[in-house]
């Protein structure tokens, strides 16, 4: 306002003075508001500037700035390279060839003598390990029509059940296709080409698509099998990540071990999805993930990924430099170097006496951070938007429970079953990106279906042992490889 305004006010009494000094009361309120408000979106947009895949669960690929090299990995104070007793692969001379080629020697290199019918005195040999250039073999399968000479029937043989059309392809071929597609995540276009270029045989997408239903058929029962072993192991990875399906956000789950793998895609990310998929419902194990909240639903034990905390520690110093949480990261880490230690040396348990010690420092360390970040102070519309700081206390309380069996965060300590981090899962879900990097969204619910099956096979065979193209081919046999069963 301007002098005059403001003169013009006074000289009409107190009660336009009044007025005015509530109306610029109100403008100052709402100014304040809005501060705040302003003050909260600057905060949350610089705590997200700050978060790269250094000290937060995001990947690599996000990051805006590639951040300085912090790898959680503590130094080991091995050399670099192979270490002693590493057995080592170099390539090495067999002593049954497929071939022998025999270069002659003709004449005397020094008085040009002949020495045509020289025996030689010695051999030098080098081998060379060639791939054959592949080709198509076309076997043709005949059966006769003969005519009885006493009754005069006319009998036919009989084709072999796997022959059941005029023209097909074999299982080999097909367990080729499918370990292209979903395991080295090939797109159908480009698994055609590949026949075309190594084979001179182009195979259409359709009929790529259509060996991934049969397989996706013949699977049925290799994936309960995965699923009940699951469902019955004493620990468990679980996670999710994002998977686009028909050009929507959809979800893939992924349950494993370090022998068993099942992957399932669903529209929801939470227990509808979960329960849906049908293992942590009957599950009795320790399930081990990054504590979402629709895990809590499920009465099993429960162990956090620590691996998530140690990154979140390091983002709260980084972005707020609190103390306490410096010292919880390093206090995990001991933790984690002392289990290792423990294993190492064949201990089945830390002693009691270090365990209670460990849960002292760290309910006291808890205790500094809450102090840190107190909750927001109540007022306004709804509660109020908490620091990342306070929902990692919050989560670290939520499931740190003295009194309940266990501790969520620190069960690795307790239980030595249990893994410090919940990379078995993450690894797992790891190849399912890059497959949607590649290929980009399923364009049908059933392919995606297809996908999750197969691969659910793929990965478990893997991590039991058993080739790729035996196993497939063995499914399209009719015979799948039986699912191994860890004790």
């Amino acid at each position: 306002m301007t002098d005059q305004q403001i003169y013009a006010v006074y000289e009409a009494g107190p009660a336009a003075v009044l007025t005015l000094v509530r109306g610029l009361l109100e403008r100052l309120d709402q100014q304040q508001a809005q501060i705040i408000t302003l003050t909260a979106r600057v905060k949350a947009l610089e705590d997200q500037r700050a978060q790269n895949s250094s000290n937060s669960s995001k990947p690599p690929s996000s990051d805006y700035v590639k951040p300085a090299p912090k790898s959680l990995r503590q130094v080991s104070g091995k050399l670099p390279g192979g270490q002693p007793g590493h057995r080592g692969d170099t390539l090495k001379m067999v002593a049954h060839p497929d071939q022998v080629v025999v270069h002659g020697l003709a004449q005397c290199q020094q008085c040009g003598g002949s020495l045509t019918h020289v025996q030689p005195e010695a051999w030098q040999r080098r081998q060379v390990f060639e791939v054959p250039a592949p080709r198509l073999v076309v076997t043709e399968h005949r059966i006769a029509h003969k005519s009885c000479p006493c009754c005069g029937r006319l009998n036919q043989g009989l084709f072999p059940a796997s022959v059941s059309a005029p023209v097909q392809y074999g299982p080999r071929l097909k367990a080729l296709a499918l370990y292209l597609i979903d395991f080295q995540l090939l797109p159908y276009g480009r698994t055609s080409e590949f026949f075309a270029d190594v084979f001179g045989h182009s195979i259409s997408e359709g009929t790529l698509c259509e060996m991934t239903r049969t397989c996706y058929e013949r699977l049925a029962e290799p994936e309960q099998q995965i699923k009940q072993a699951l469902a019955a192991a004493s620990v468990g990875h679980f996670d999710e990540t994002g998977f686009y399906v028909e050009d929507s956000r959809r979800w893939l789950h992924v349950a494993s071990t370090a022998q068993l793998t099942h992957y399932g895609w669903h529209e929801k990310r939470g227990h509808d999805a979960t329960d849906a998929l049908g293992i942590l419902p009957v599950f009795a194990g320790v399930a081990i993930h990054d504590g979402w909240r629709s895990y809590r639903r499920y009465g099993c034990a429960h162990g956090l990924c620590n691996a998530h905390h140690v990154r979140e520690l390091s983002f709260v110093a980084e972005r707020y430099g609190q103390a306490w949480s410096t010292q919880m990261k390093a206090l995990l880490l001991e933790i984690k170097q002392a289990v290792d230690e423990a294993k190492a040396a064949g201990a089945a348990a830390l002693a009691a006496l270090k365990r209670r010690r460990y849960r002292a420092r760290y309910a006291l360390i808890l205790q500094e951070g809450i102090r840190a970040n107190p909750p927001p102070v109540p007022g306004g519309k709804g509660r109020g938007k908490q620091s990342k700081a306070k929902n990692l206390l919050d989560r670290f309380n939520r499931w740190i429970r003295l009194a309940r069996d266990g501790e969520e965060v620190l069960r690795f300590m307790e239980d030595f079953r249990v893994p410090f981090d919940n990379n078995q899962a993450e690894r797992d879900l790891r190849m399912m990106k890059v497959k949607q990097k590649i290929s980009g969204c399923f364009r049908s619910r059933a392919g995606a279906s297809y996908f999750c099956r197969t691969r659910s096979y793929l990965s478990t065979m893997r991590k039991q042992g058993q080739g790729m193209l035996d196993a497939l081919e063995r499914v399209f046999t009719g015979d799948p490889i039986s699912i191994l069963i860890p004790e």
